[in-house]
């Protein structure tokens, strides 16, 4: 049986979102699912020994840890759950639990209090950092729309998330629509330099095909679609976003902010995009 699918929660709109997210994707893939709510005492001063009345972050991680596995159980009744509730700093607790899941799935952000602690901006942490895809869903997500996109550039960075996005769409039996921005090289020091935008535009097209070439003759099943689009990558991407089931990005781990290592399209999507988003972080990425 492959790794499970490791759904973050803390029983906010945002984390009830992607326990459905995560549901139906296990179902898909014949993962099981393990919830894991995480309770950082620190955070607000209380302590971790006994008090009178039992732990309050405990028992309301219990709750959500509940409400979960029942939304998930109504949703796909088939799939494999378990939970676990683990003390830590939430961020680095969600990172080291990638080492054993196939994906981390996270909402977008929590309602204050605990909520925005393990969610929020954690999310963005966890993405820049974890070893394996993690799927950020916003509340609200409904499951309508089955294609799936992702962005093509011509780094080696964009390989893994290929992978993810074929098998994605595979599993999905939609199409794979394959998003390529491109824009004129710019000289500010020598504007006398023109080119020729159809010849710069074939080029970024050759750019896409040769990227899509391996994934589709190992996944010939999966229809592609191929989107130029002229301007700033997070412009192309979340204009895809208002008309797919999920986005799935890659990272270069070349961010500016250094405790989130996510490169500037990752963090811009994460950030505006309609739909789920997954962040596919390169093995070599720092």
């Amino acid at each position: 049986m492959p790794g499970p699918i490791i759904v973050g929660t803390d029983g906010s709109p945002a984390a009830t979102a992607a326990v459905r997210w995560a549901a139906d994707d296990a179902a898909r893939r014949g993962c099981p699912l393990r919830f894991v709510s995480v309770v950082d005492h620190w955070a607000y001063g209380i302590p971790k020994f006994p008090v009178s009345g039992g732990d309050p972050l405990t028992a309301h991680a219990e709750r959500a840890l509940s409400a979960a596995e029942a939304v998930a159980r109504e949703r796909q009744p088939d799939v494999k759950i378990s939970t676990e509730i683990i003390e830590g700093i939430p961020s680095r607790v969600l990172r080291d639990k990638a080492k054993e899941a196939v994906e981390i799935v996270l909402g977008s952000r929590g309602l204050g209090g605990f909520a925005g602690i393990v969610l929020g901006s954690v999310s963005t942490n966890v993405a820049g950092h974890a070893s394996c895809p993690v799927v950020v869903v916003r509340p609200g997500w409904s499951g309508e729309r089955g294609e799936i996109a992702v962005g093509v550039d011509d780094s080696p960075e964009c390989e893994p998330a290929l992978a993810y996005a074929f098998k994605q769409a595979r599993a999905h039996a939609g199409t794979l629509r394959a998003v390529h921005a491109w824009h004129l090289p710019a000289h500010p020091l020598a504007p006398e330099i023109t080119y020729d935008v159809e010849e710069v535009r074939e080029a970024h097209q050759r750019v896409t095909q040769e990227k899509l070439a391996d994934p589709r003759k190992r996944y010939p099943e999966v229809p592609v679609r191929e989107e130029l689009a002229y301007g700033h990558p997070v412009d192309a991407l979340v204009q895809a976003s208002r008309a797919v089931g999920l986005l799935v990005v890659g990272s270069h781990g070349r961010g500016a902010v250094g405790s989130a290592m996510l490169g500037s399209v990752s963090r811009g999507v994460l950030h505006h995009a309609e739909c789920p988003v997954a962040v596919v972080r390169s093995p070599s990425a720092p």
